[in-house]
């Protein structure tokens, strides 16, 4: 019996320094981050920040998803923004460019319940770029990446704009991240 008893006392005395250990008073606990974790294929460029902003640039002949962190969550106008002002100095340092300089100069946006039209400025040259594809499927694929666009239409002067999907054809319908999912770096 006083086997057993030692044995009880030595289990406590154990399982009490496997514990969770107590404080004298309440002390502040550090948030985790927000927003996804980057997947294979994903480039972090700017760590600090609490929102996650999707943007795709290309590297070669694919299409790589970025993630940039910022303070506060931008509207569907400014993250298109973002994207056409391209890559910053740390993604261009990664290898990073993008296709809209010359097949795209501006465009404004507006979403119409969950699609997202975007209109061109009338076309002063339609010479059209051999990465004109590219250019349009770093629009779509940034903005279905906003969890209120599922889908990207594309306007001149308020009128449907043909524009090349990854497999050569031309649509003038909406548009999603699918239409271009050859051109991505796989994840």
């Amino acid at each position: 019996m006083n086997a057993r008893l030692a044995v009880a006392a030595l289990l406590v005395l154990i399982l009490a320094g496997c514990g969770v250990p107590t404080d004298d008073r309440p002390r502040a606990v550090g948030t985790p981050p927000f927003g996804p974790f980057p997947t294979p294929g994903t480039a972090v460029s700017e760590p600090a920040g609490r929102f996650t902003e999707t943007l795709y640039f290309v590297r070669g002949d694919r299409l790589v998803l970025v993630n940039r962190r910022l303070d506060t969550l931008p509207a569907v106008d400014q993250h298109l923004a973002h994207l056409l002002a391209g890559p910053n100095e740390a993604e261009r340092n990664d290898g990073l460019t993008t296709a809209l300089p010359g097949a795209v100069t501006g465009a404004g946006v507006r979403l119409t319940g969950a699609r997202a039209e975007v209109d061109f400025p009338p076309a002063v040259d339609d010479a059209g770029r051999s990465d004109e594809v590219f250019a349009f499927a770093q629009i779509v694929c940034t903005l279905t990446a906003r969890p209120e666009v599922v889908a990207v239409s594309f306007l001149r002067d308020g009128q449907p704009l043909e524009v090349p999907r990854a497999d050569g054809s031309l649509s003038q319908g909406p548009l999603t991240a699918a239409d271009y999912v050859d051109l991505a770096v796989p994840g």
